[in-house]
C-alpha cells in the first residue's frame, strides 16, 4: 500500500507540472522528491543523470530521454544498459549511477538491504511477460515451456539475470527442474540435463537471446514481451508464458545513493524519476509492449 501511494503521489505532481499549474507543497511530496526543482517549475543548469537500466529496458528508454531532453535540454542522460544483475553488481563495487531502473525485484531488494537506495525514492513502474519464441520457418516441434526438450538447441539468460530466471521458476514451476531455494542458482548444465541433453547456449542478457535465436544459432530461447518490438519479423512467439508460472515481471525504479553526484545531479536524478513516472512515460512504454504496474 505505502509503494502505491506513493506511486500516486509522484504522479500527481507530475500531471500539476505538465499542466502548467503551481505545483506541490513540500509536505505533498515523498520522500527524496521534496526539493525537486521540477515542482518549482525551475530551470536546471548543465548537469547530467546517470542511469542503469535493463537492457530490454533499452530502446524505450532511448526514446525516453529523448523525450525528457526536450522538456530538460540541459541535463544530458547517461544510459547503461546490461543485465540487472551485472548493473546491481556494479553499483555494489561503486559504479557512479544516479538511478538504477532493473527487470526484477531481487536486484532492487538486493541493493536497498544494502542501503544504496534513497528512502522512499523506489516505485514500481512496469510489467512484462516471459515469452517462447523462436524464428520464422524455424520448423521447431516445440510449442512452449513444456516440451523444451524437442528443441536441438535452446538459448537461455543465466540465472543472476532476471529473464533467465525468471524461466527457471516457471520451469520449476512445471515440474521439468527440481525444487530449489533459489532459481538463480539452476545452472545451464542442470537444465541440458533435465531436458535430456539439449544444448544451452547460456547468454549475458535477454538481449543477446533474442540475437541468438533471430539469426538462427538457436532453435528457441525466452525472451520479454517487449522484446518482440525490437526484432518485429525475426522471433515468433510459440508461447506467452503466465504470471502464475513465472511471477510478477515487475520493474522496479529508484534513486542510487551516489556519493559522487553533487546536489545538482541529485535533484536531476529525483527530476528524471518523476518524469519515468509520468503519462508521457507510460504512452512510450506502452508502445514498447510494457505494462504498467498496478
Amino acid at each position: 500500500m505505502k509503494r502505491r501511494w506513493i506511486n500516486i503521489l509522484i504522479l500527481l505532481a507530475v500531471l500539476t507540472v505538465f499542466a502548467g499549474c503551481g505545483g506541490k507543497t513540500k509536505e505533498e511530496v515523498p520522500g527524496n522528491l521534496q526539493n525537486n526543482p521540477m515542482l518549482g517549475g525551475e530551470i536546471f543548469d548543465d548537469t547530467s543523470v546517470t542511469v542503469f537500466a535493463a537492457k530490454s529496458l533499452e530502446q524505450a528508454m532511448e526514446e525516453m530521454i529523448e523525450a525528457y531532453n526536450r522538456i530538460r535540454p540541459t541535463v544530458t542522460v547517461y544510459a547503461n544498459y546490461d543485465s540487472s544483475g551485472t548493473l546491481a553488481t556494479q553499483i555494489e563495487e561503486g559504479a557512479a549511477c544516479d538511478v538504477f531502473f532493473p527487470a526484477s525485484q531481487f536486484q532492487m531488494d538486493e541493493l536497498q538491504e544494502a542501503g544504496l537506495i534513497l528512502e522512499d525514492s523506489r516505485i514500481d513502474l512496469l510489467k512484462n511477460q516471459l515469452c517462447v519464441v523462436t524464428y520464422p520457418d524455424s520448423g521447431t516441434k516445440v510449442t512452449g515451456l513444456a516440451d523444451l526438450a524437442q528443441a536441438d538447441s535452446i538459448a537461455l539468460a543465466g540465472g543472476f539475470v532476471p529473464v533467465g530466471r525468471y524461466t527457471r521458476q516457471a520451469m520449476i514451476n512445471l515440474g521439468i527442474l527440481s525444487e530449489t531455494d533459489d532459481a538463480e542458482n539452476v545452472s545451464s548444465s542442470e537444465i541440458s540435463a533435465a531436458l535430456g541433453g539439449v544444448m544451452v547456449n547460456e547468454c549475458a542478457n535477454v538481449g543477446a537471446v533474442a540475437t541468438a535465436v533471430s539469426e538462427g544459432a538457436n532453435e528457441v530461447g525466452t525472451v520479454y514481451r517487449s522484446d518482440l518490438t525490437g526484432f518485429s519479423g525475426r522471433l515468433v512467439v510459440l508461447e506467452n508464458v503466465s504470471a502464475e508460472l513465472t511471477g510478477e515481471v515487475l520493474y522496479p525504479a529508484a534513486q542510487v545513493k551516489n556519493d559522487q553526484a553533487d546536489e545538482l545531479e541529485r535533484n536531476a536524478a529525483a527530476d528524471f524519476m518523476l518524469f519515468l513516472a509520468s503519462d508521457q512515460a507510460k504512452e512510450i512504454f506502452l508502445n514498447y509492449q510494457f505494462e504498467t504496474a498496478e
